[in-house]
């Protein structure tokens, strides 16, 4: 048993030292080739269902974050295979509460990728790979369907094998690519609700986007949210861009 917990001692110890040692900022063409490559899981249909589902992780959490925050009870989340989620809190119907978890979604990416920028502009490449992992870890606690766990297991292993066996200088390529993932697929994702909503408003479908509910619990219409969330999602990536090629070009 000693021996056991020595190990597991050792284990967080190490995962400590890899997380809070800075890295050297990366030139600016790998700067510039993860946002390409970025912008490329955006464009390529294939890749951008497969990568998208690594955003509707992010906008779930956003939901679910804000959810506790704003003492909701969280009950669960899922994750589809047609790249849309679900995330269930318990709490008042209406109020200042269910506003917030309700915006927290589309915005919840964009936050994210400012956050990574930060991270990534005082030199904490690694160290954003492995809070991305124990978010993940996390969210191991509310996922409520086998897909959903199917997709947190995926993105576990796969930032498992980059942070404890890729090379440093992949690591921090990586990181900047997930980061520009985050900034630029926020605004994508807001677009492509707009495009869903337009789409089921011609089919005289029941309209269910984010934006939707939440014309429902205020008196501003779904456009004014939609709005909002464009809005948000392109000045995080224009505030994150400046910082991330201000840093390394410094």
């Amino acid at each position: 048993m000693i021996a056991i917990l020595t190990l597991a001692a050792d284990l967080v110890g190490e995962v400590w030292r890899r997380a809070t040692t800075p890295q050297p900022l990366p030139p600016t063409s790998v700067v510039l080739a993860a946002a390409g490559g970025a912008l490329l899981c955006l464009a390529v249909p294939v890749l951008w269902h497969l990568s998208r589902h690594f955003l509707t992780l992010v906008h779930e959490a956003g939901h679910g974050l804000v959810a506790v925050l704003t003492g909701r009870r969280l009950a669960g989340i899922r994750l589809h295979s047609d790249t849309s989620g679900l995330t269930v809190s318990v709490g008042r119907p209406t109020g200042p509460g269910m506003v917030a978890t309700a915006a927290a979604g589309y915005l919840g990416p964009a936050a994210a990728g400012l956050g990574a920028a930060w991270l990534l502009g005082a030199g904490y490449a690694v160290g954003l790979l492995w809070a991305l992992f124990a978010a993940v870890l996390l969210m191991l606690l509310v996922i409520r369907n086998p897909y959903g766990l199917w997709v947190l297991l995926v993105t576990l292993g796969a930032t498992l094998v980059v942070t404890w066996w890729a090379p440093v200088a992949w690591q921090v390529a990586i990181a900047y690519g997930v980061t520009w993932f985050l900034l630029l697929g926020a605004p994508r994702a807001v677009l492509e609700m707009q495009t869903l909503r337009r789409r089921d408003r011609r089919a005289g479908r029941r309209l269910t986007s984010d934006a939707d509910a939440l014309a429902r619990l205020t008196p501003l219409p779904a456009p004014v949210w939609v709005g909002m969330f464009w809005l948000g999602c392109v000045g995080a990536l224009l505030a994150g861009g400046a910082h991330i090629l201000a840093a390394v070009s410094s």
